[in-house]
């Protein structure tokens, strides 16, 4: 086995670990900081003019979004229908934004999800760490062709 070969096996071994052992909190979290990261990426490659490369982190962005808005339980609180409708929004978006090559699109995406992603920072934060592991993804989520958290770049 090669260097490179074995530091992959190694890494996905790693990533997979920490996402079947993070807490629901620290999950979430997790998932944000990606997708601000593919937005992030997009964003750049699309002001780059690479608009082959930006497609691959929009599309990985749809899936995380599409992740969110699967697994978020809207009876929960009273605020989740509203975060249902964020998701469906961003997903639309982003679609748009990839179809387009449109870099103010994606960044109009990246700007709605930051502050989201500071929120539930902050609300992870005042949980604390649980010891409860993070559930499996959605039934829907791994029926798209992706299974595993792992997949969406977590780690």
């Amino acid at each position: 086995m090669t260097y490179t070969a074995n530091y992959a096996a190694v890494r996905t071994r790693y990533v997979d670990d920490t996402v079947a052992t993070a807490s629901p909190a620290k999950l979430l979290t997790m998932l944000y900081d990606r997708l601000v990261l593919d937005l992030t990426r997009a964003e750049a490659e699309q002001r780059a003019g690479n608009r082959g490369a930006a497609g691959p982190h929009l599309t990985h962005a749809q899936d995380i979004v599409g992740e969110l808005a699967s697994t978020l339980d809207v009876s929960a609180w009273d605020g989740a229908p509203r975060l249902l409708s964020i998701y469906t929004f961003l997903l639309t978006e982003l679609v748009s934004a990839n179809v387009a090559g449109d870099p103010e699109r994606t960044a109009a995406c990246r700007a709605l999800v930051e502050p989201l992603a500071d929120a539930w920072h902050q609300a992870a934060d005042q949980l604390g760490a649980t010891l409860e592991p993070a559930r499996a993804p959605s039934t829907a989520f791994a029926a798209s062709g992706s299974a595993a958290f792992g997949e969406l770049g977590v780690g």
